[in-house]
C-alpha cells in the first residue's frame, strides 16, 4: 500500500481545520458608491461593488501622476535633486496646495512630497509642466500610459483630479495602477507612509486616515470632490498579507476612515491565505507511458497558495489534471500537468505540475512488451 501523497494529506488538515467551525456569511456591504478590496499576496478580490462603473477620481488619480514621475526617475530622465520651475499658472492652482512660490525652482523630491502628503494641485502642476511643457500634454501621456498598464475605463485631462467630465477613472483601474506602484517602485513607496511635510514654513499632515490609527497601514491617496464624495486608495500589510482597497463616493470624512477601516478589517479577519504546497513537496504520482517506472512524482513549480474565505475552505476540492500519461522519457522539472482548484464562489485557479523525478524511456523490448500488453488489455475491454 503506497503512502498517502500530499494531496491526500492537504484534504485531511483543511477538512481538521474547517470541521466543527460555523461558516459564517463572507459578504459585506458598504455605504460607498464604489469599491473593490483585493488581498495582494495572491491577487484575489475579496469584495466589489460597481468597480466597473465611471467615477470622478479627484484627487487619487495623483497616483497616476506619481506613477510617470517614478517611471521617469527609474528611467533616468529625472533626478530627485533635479529643480522644476513654478510657472504662474502653478502658483494660482485652487484646491489643496503645496504653496509653491512664483518663478522658484523646486526640488523634485519636495514636489513628491508636496503631491502624496499634502495632496498639492500646484506641486502636480509644476511636475506635469516640467514633465511635458503642459499639464494638457502631461495629462495625454497619463492616458496613453495608463492604456498601456491595462487601466481599461481610465481618461486623464489633468495631472490633479480637478473636476472634469471626461477625466474618470473606475475603482478597478485604481486598485491596478496602486498594484502596479507597490510592485514597479518599491524604493519611492516610503513616502506614502510619511505622515507629515512642510514645506515653505506650512506644515501639513497626510490626508490618509488609516495611517493613524495603528492598523499597519501604509498607502497610498485620499481624494474628494462634491461630485465625487470622498474616496480612498489604501494598503495595509499585515503578518505578510497586503490588502488594498478602493472606496469612493463616500459621504463624509469620517464615514471614509471607518468605512475603510471596517472593510479592510472584515478582509483579515474573514479570509486567509492557504499554503498548498511548495517547490519539491511531491503533490502526487502521475502515470508515464513507455517509462522504466509507471509513475512519476509530480511537484509544484513555485509556492502555491490562495486566500480563501472559510467557506470556501471547507468546500474546496483539488485534483490533479492531466491530458494522458507522461511520455517517457522525463526530465525533471518537465511540465506533466496542472492542479486545479475550486471553492464555492471562486473562479477555478490552476497551478502548473512539473516532474520532480526523471524517468528514462523503456528499451526497444520493454516499449514492444507496453505496446503489446495495452493492445492486449484494450482490446479485452
Amino acid at each position: 500500500m503506497r503512502p498517502r501523497s500530499l494531496l491526500a494529506v492537504l484534504f485531511a488538515a483543511i477538512l481538521a481545520a474547517t470541521v466543527g467551525t460555523p461558516a459564517r456569511a463572507q459578504t459585506i456591504d458598504t455605504v460607498a458608491r464604489q469599491a473593490i478590496l483585493i488581498d495582494l499576496s495572491t491577487d484575489t478580490v475579496l469584495f466589489e461593488k460597481n468597480a466597473d462603473a465611471r467615477m470622478a477620481p479627484s484627487s487619487m488619480s495623483k497616483i497616476m501622476t506619481m506613477y510617470m514621475v517614478f517611471e521617469r526617475i527609474k528611467q533616468g530622465k529625472l533626478k530627485l535633486d533635479d529643480r522644476l520651475p513654478v510657472s504662474q499658472r502653478a502658483w494660482r492652482m485652487q484646491g489643496s496646495k503645496m504653496f509653491v512660490e512664483l518663478n522658484n525652482a523646486i526640488k523634485v523630491e519636495d514636489l513628491i512630497r508636496g503631491v502624496i502628503i499634502q495632496s498639492g494641485n500646484d506641486a502636480c502642476i509644476v511636475l506635469s509642466e516640467g514633465l511635458a511643457g503642459s499639464e494638457e500634454a502631461f495629462a495625454e501621456q497619463m492616458t496613453k500610459r495608463g492604456r498601456e498598464l491595462g487601466l481599461v475605463g481610465s481618461n486623464f485631462t489633468n495631472s490633479t483630479g480637478w473636476p472634469d467630465d471626461r477625466h474618470y477613472m473606475t475603482a478597478r483601474d485604481l486598485a491596478l495602477l496602486a498594484t502596479r506602484l507597490l510592485r514597479d517602485f518599491p524604493e519611492h513607496y516610503k513616502y506614502y507612509s510619511e505622515r507629515e511635510f512642510t514645506y515653505h514654513g506650512i506644515k501639513q499632515g497626510n490626508r490618509n486616515p488609516l495611517l493613524y490609527r495603528n492598523v499597519g497601514a501604509d498607502g497610498i491617496k485620499t481624494g474628494h470632490t462634491e461630485a465625487a464624495g470622498y474616496g480612498l486608495t489604501g494598503t495595509v500589510e499585515r503578518n505578510g498579507r497586503r490588502l488594498l482597497v478602493v472606496l469612493n463616493g463616500l459621504p463624509s470624512m469620517q464615514s471614509r476612515a471607518d468605512e475603510s477601516a471596517r472593510v479592510l478589517e472584515w478582509g483579515f479577519r474573514e479570509f486567509s491565505y492557504v499554503n498548498m504546497f511548495r517547490p519539491g513537496d511531491v503533490v502526487d504520482r502521475v502515470p508515464v507511458w513507455m517509462g522504466v517506472q509507471e509513475t512519476v512524482p509530480v511537484t509544484v513549480p513555485a509556492a502555491s497558495g490562495m486566500t480563501l474565505g472559510r467557506a470556501q475552505q471547507a468546500g474546496m476540492q483539488v485534483r490533479v489534471v492531466m491530458d494522458g500519461p507522461a511520455p517517457a522519457p522525463i526530465a525533471r522539472g518537465t511540465p506533466v500537468g496542472r492542479l486545479v482548484v475550486t471553492a464555492p464562489g471562486l473562479q477555478p485557479r490552476e497551478f502548473p505540475l512539473v516532474a520532480a523525478a526523471d524517468v528514462e524511456r523503456l528499451g526497444i523490448f520493454g516499449r514492444m512488451a507496453t505496446t503489446v500488453r495495452h493492445l492486449v488489455l484494450g482490446s479485452a475491454n
